[in-house]
């Protein structure tokens, strides 16, 4: 404000009156009051010499001190730094666990716990006793009752809960009683579960209805875990009377449906499509009429965290809503109809606020038709969803192709597979049901087309991935069908078809190392299938590992001893072993499982002969003649046991060999002039009957021979001449005889019966020819009685 002007006038404090006045009295200035508080003055350079702005007098004061260091070494640094650490361990602790690292995470909390241990000990020293952090210990033991429960340490986990609980300092610590009967639950001690449940919902205030629904809940669970459906159902109703929710209905209905109850069952149904799931419509989230906004929003949405809960939510009530449909439509109709159960479940959610799911509803009856092998109403069902609106058509008819696919018939499988494809252009499961119709037609390029864009749309698709590798397969493409499996190997690392598929392929490509290492994958799945354990075998059997390759079949023959091909693979093993009982026994087997195959019964009788036993030999193969009397393969073998043994039966086998013979050459006969008149004349007759008879020729040849070395001497060069060393049997005649004929006493003048055989399990190993080597010897080179024996070869 101005002052007193002359005259008395009051004068007004603008700014141009002042300067005026001063201008007026030049030598006398006027301070200038009226901004004075500001620190302004006219005489601001007189007063000070620096000529600086300081208005509150602080440039003639000394500099403030320095700043004084921190004892670090005090007792309150070295508490407040061991609790920072002790945090920063809790907190690692927590990364751990939410990453997935338990052992870790346990670790950082009991190193937090020894931390903490350490800060109060040193706390208490330095007389700082009343600055011990409740809140920081509370964390610690908290924190390390989770980690031990996350790590399946129960015992631990219930003790530091126990520790927690009974200390009066903590408020609120009765609450961890949950966590205590959920430990309890986990170990299937339902009773303690649910006193612990009862006593935290004891601690819990009214006020906090969801945490008190939620423990009761938990009570619920613990009930039907013990077989008491009826407390169950009382604590569900009355969950279901202050807070329903879908999940509380969810188990209600389960209680209804252990009971048995039908008409509670309904109840209990309609009450749960009366629940909220609490989401806004979808649609709302695009009111525009523009496709490409719509798309844009919808592709936002779905990065959006908030719209995923949401969408978990809706799925969620979806699901039990179809579940519980799919409980109780089978029991709820006094008739046992299920079809009618789900026709009243139909009608029931067209008339709620999830009349979209009806649709699906009938899509499960019709799947359910699928199951009951009740394949014609399931097609009637699917059917009646052609006129109906785009989503649920597409599924009709996705189903409807597969289900026409699956009893083969490909063209209606294929009509419904394009009616799939073209409502929806990205749907998987309709492009893998129209590439499995083009491979099953034989277009394998057209089937790998469609598979790379069920792939393509979806990356997860298991189907498509599997199927492109077998198409790959059959075009002989190895290694691009090898690099599919090794991608859904890594996405179904458990999965056995997978791993046989890529062993095959291995196999194929030489690789056996590759292909054993991918069969012993396999077997750590299934350590029982007889087929891989065989497939096993043989690569090792290839690798000539005999001992492995019969590990693996004798396994494969212990998990499935019907298999004939192993069953003939450990016969001939034991052959090649020179071990003929343990042979007979697998071919015995083998004729039991194929008892009209003759080979069998042969082998097992060669396998008599060959380990010495020729009276039970003799014995299997008149047995075996009296069965397939017409088999020239047994009837030589007869022969030739016969002659070995001088038996009177020989001349009847010899006739019965000779007749066998012959109907066999009319029969090939016969079938070379059948196929000579349907493929317009052979050209190699005269080549085969040239063979035929070499083979008589030589084989004969082998039977003299045979006949001749087996008992020391027999005829030479043609001529007659007596036998040497007759052995068991008695003295036979020294002349040849016509075995065509028994009755014939002449000498064998024409051609002989060929009497050998084709031994099934191969020639007897070699034997030494101690014999000719006696007859062919100086005397001197076999005489010994000459000889002096030294003393070093006398016994001691």
């Amino acid at each position: 404000k101005g002052g007193a002007g002359p005259g008395g006038r009051m004068m007004t404090g603008r700014m141009g009156t002042a300067v005026m006045g001063a201008q007026a009295n030049a030598g006398d200035a006027r301070p200038m009051t009226s901004v004075r508080a500001a620190g302004y003055t006219s005489l601001g350079d007189k007063r000070n010499s620096v000529g600086m702005f300081d208005p509150a007098g602080l440039a003639s004061r000394a500099p403030a001190p320095a700043l004084e260091t921190k004892d670090e070494s005090s007792p309150e640094e070295v508490t407040k730094e061991l609790e920072k650490k002790v945090n920063e361990l809790i907190e690692e602790s927590a990364v751990a666990n939410a990453e997935g690292d338990l052992g870790k995470a346990l670790d950082k909390a009991k190193e937090a716990g020894k931390k903490e241990r350490q800060l109060c000990k040193q706390r208490d020293q330095a007389g700082l006793g009343d600055q011990i952090n409740l809140d920081l210990t509370y964390s610690v033991l908290f924190n390390l009752a989770n980690q031990y429960h996350a790590n399946k340490l129960f015992p631990e986990a219930i003790n530091t809960y126990t520790v927690i609980v009974k200390n009066k300092l903590f408020g609120n610590a009765g609450r961890l009683k949950v966590n205590m009967g959920n430990i309890y639950f986990e170990q299937g001690k339902y009773p303690q579960a649910t006193k612990m449940y009862r006593m935290a919902l004891d601690q819990i205030p009214q006020t906090h209805k969801d945490m008190r629904f939620k423990v009761m809940q938990n009570i619920g669970s613990a009930f039907v875990k013990m077989g008491r459906y009826q407390e169950a159902i009382a604590t569900f109703e009355s969950i279901m009377e202050g807070h329903p929710d879908f999940k509380t209905a969810q188990n209600l209905i389960l209680g209804y449906f252990a009971l048995g109850d039908k008409e509670k069952m309904r109840a209990g149904f309609e009450q749960m499509l009366t629940v909220s799931h609490g989401v806004e419509d979808e649609d709302a989230f695009y009111a525009t009429d523009d496709p490409t906004l719509t798309s844009l929003y919808k592709d936002v949405m779905r990065t959006d965290d908030l719209y995923r809960i949401e969408y978990n939510k809706r799925k969620d009530a979806e699901r039990c809503i179809i579940t519980c449909a799919k409980l109780i439509a089978p029991v709820i109709e006094a008739s046992g109809d299920f079809a009618a159960g789900f026709d009243w479940c139909t009608e029931a959610v067209k008339a709620s606020a999830y009349a979209e799911l009806a649709a699906e509803l009938e899509i499960t009856k019709a799947i359910t038709y699928l199951r009951m092998k009740d394949f014609h109403k399931a097609v009637e069902t699917l059917k009646a969803f052609e006129k109906k609106d785009t989503e649920m058509a597409t599924a009709a008819a996705t189903n409807l192709s597969f289900l026409y696919f699956l009893e083969g018939k490909v063209q209606q499988a294929d009509k419904y597979a394009d009616l799939a494809v073209k409502t929806d252009r990205y749907n998987t499961n309709a492009l893998v049901n129209k590439g499995n119709c083009l491979f099953k037609k034989g277009d394998f390029d057209g089937a790998r087309e469609y598979y790379e864009d069920a792939f393509r749309s979806e990356a997860s698709c298991t189907e498509a991935l599997y199927n492109l590798g077998l198409v790959h397969r059959e075009q002989g493409k190895l290694r691009e069908a090898l690099t599919c499996f090794r991608k859904l190997h890594a996405m179904l690392r458990n999965s056995a078809e997978v791993l046989w598929q890529m062993a095959s392929i291995y196999d194929a490509l030489e690789e056996r190392d590759k292909a054993m290492e991918t069969l012993q994958m396999l077997i750590s799945l299934v350590p029982t299938d007889p087929g891989v354990l065989t497939k096993l075998g043989e690569l090792h059997d290839r690798n000539n590992d005999k001992s492995q390759a019969y590990q693996y079949h004798y396994e494969a023959y212990r998990y499935y001893p019907s298999n004939i091909e192993v069953i003939s693979w450990l016969g001939a093993y034991y052959v090649d072993c020179e071990v003929y009982e343990q042979a007979i026994q697998y071919f015995e087997r083998a004729a039991l499982i194929q008892p009209h195959d003759v080979k069998w019964y042969l082998m097992a009788a060669s396998c008599h002969r060959r380990s010495g036993n020729y009276q039970q030999a003799l014995e299997m193969y008149k047995r075996i003649h009296s069965r397939f009397p017409d088999n020239v393969d047994c009837l030589r073998f007869l022969v030739r046991i016969c002659t070995d043994l001088g038996m009177k039966e020989l001349h009847d086998y010899v006739s019965k060999l000779r007749k066998a013979e012959k109907a066999k050459e009319l029969a090939e006969q016969v079938a070379r002039e059948q196929r000579r008149e349907a493929g317009g004349g052979g050209g190699g007759d005269d080549d085969d009957n040239d063979g035929l008879a070499a083979n008589e020729d030589d084989a004969f040849g082998r039977r003299d021979r045979r006949r001749g070395g087996g008992r020391g001497g027999g005829r030479r060069g043609g001529g007659d001449d007596e036998r040497g060393g007759g052995g068991g049997g008695g003295v036979r005649k020294s002349r040849d005889f016509d075995l065509a004929d028994p009755y014939n006493d002449q000498p064998n003048v024409s051609k002989a019966v060929d009497a050998t055989y084709d031994d099934p399990l191969g020639d007897l190993p070699a034997r030494p020819k101690t014999g000719s080597t006696r007859r062919g010897a100086q005397p001197e080179e076999v005489s010994f009685a000459n000889e002096e024996l030294g003393d070093d070869m006398l016994p001691e």
